[in-house]
């Protein structure tokens, strides 16, 4: 049976808190299958390597599932006769990404463990840490010991995940609905490291908003015109391939891509531009930080225990 063991938990007292709210922990499989972790790893490594922006689309996997009811693997499931899941919602439908990926590693752990013993919700926290890594990041701890859920809510999906268009206010707001708080927010955005965003989600910053850079906007426009394009891509930051603080300082130059981006930064009047600029030019200390974050997000409402089931295809309920 997998479970905990206490001396791995006594040596990390920064995930203790966490682990003994949740019941989750960083060996839960070492001993009913220690080939899982490097099993996700290899898949996830692979996938990147072939297209470097599914590191960004399993992150951001992870994050989308989370915010709706807690991360329970509810985002990978399928529609279906007389059941509406969440990859439809507006936040995620034409948007999320990597499901095929997710389907690979599954069957990959499968195989591994010679049957069916991790879940899909820990499959999502691990594959966004192994993608922070494979793209440059520092590799940090996963808790696990997660259920997958049965169900899905599209209301909740669309409520609960906060869109490109919110403000600060509103960013801050959401982020403290899911327990966590300013540092999140900002860490947690700089995740937008890594990735590409596309024109219907950056459309009217470039051409409606006035605390954007003129140049980075005029180069953008030949990407995103005021009609039609809608799936045009453009890079979150200068270098969407590497984990890196690029991000950060892109804010500070007014060069931003979504609104939401761009509200951590206002020039001096921000209350978490301070945030901004430490990151910008303290690389390790964002990716502790971030990792740090991670843990907070990835211990949102998790499915412990007999609740919840392992599913053995992540796209349907058993």
């Amino acid at each position: 049976m997998a479970g905990c063991s206490f001396s791995m938990l006594v040596l990390l007292i920064a995930a203790l808190a966490l682990a003994s709210r949740a019941q989750l922990c960083p060996d839960f499989y070492d001993h009913v299958c220690p080939e899982a972790l490097p099993a996700i790893k290899a898949v996830v490594e692979r996938a990147v390597a072939r297209e470097p922006r599914m590191g960004a689309s399993l992150l951001r996997l992870h994050f989308h599932d989370c915010f709706v009811n807690g991360c329970d693997g509810s985002i990978l499931l399928d529609d279906a006769p007389g059941f509406t899941g969440e990859k439809t919602a507006k936040p995620n439908l034409n948007s999320v990404r990597g499901f095929d990926v997710v389907d690979e590693i599954k069957n990959a752990v499968n195989e591994a463990c010679h049957g069916n013993v991790v879940s899909c919700a820990d499959i999502l926290a691990i594959a966004a840490r192994d993608s922070v890594a494979a793209l440059g990041g520092r590799p940090y701890m996963v808790l696990l010991g997660r259920r997958d859920s049965r169900t899905a809510s599209l209301n909740d999906a669309n409520n609960d995940i906060p869109p490109p268009v919110f403000n600060f206010s509103q960013l801050l707001s959401n982020f403290r609905s899911h327990g966590l708080d300013l540092k999140d927010l900002v860490v947690l955005s700089g995740g937008h490291t890594i990735g590409l965003a596309r024109c219907t989600s950056f459309r009217d910053r470039l051409y409606n908003e006035t605390n954007i850079d003129r140049g980075f906007a005029s180069i953008l426009r030949n990407y995103c015109p005021t009609s039609g394009g809608d799936d045009n891509l453009a890079s979150l930051d200068a270098t969407p391939a590497r984990f890196d603080t690029a991000y950060f300082n892109r804010l500070l130059h007014g060069r931003g891509l979504l609104h939401s981006d761009q509200q951590l930064f206002k020039r001096g009047q921000g209350v978490s531009d301070g945030l901004v600029s430490f990151y910008s030019a303290n690389p390790y200390a964002f990716w502790a930080d971030f990792a740090v974050s991670m843990l907070k997000m990835g211990n949102i409402s998790p499915l412990t225990g007999n609740r919840g089931e392992i599913r053995m295809n992540c796209r349907k309920a058993n």
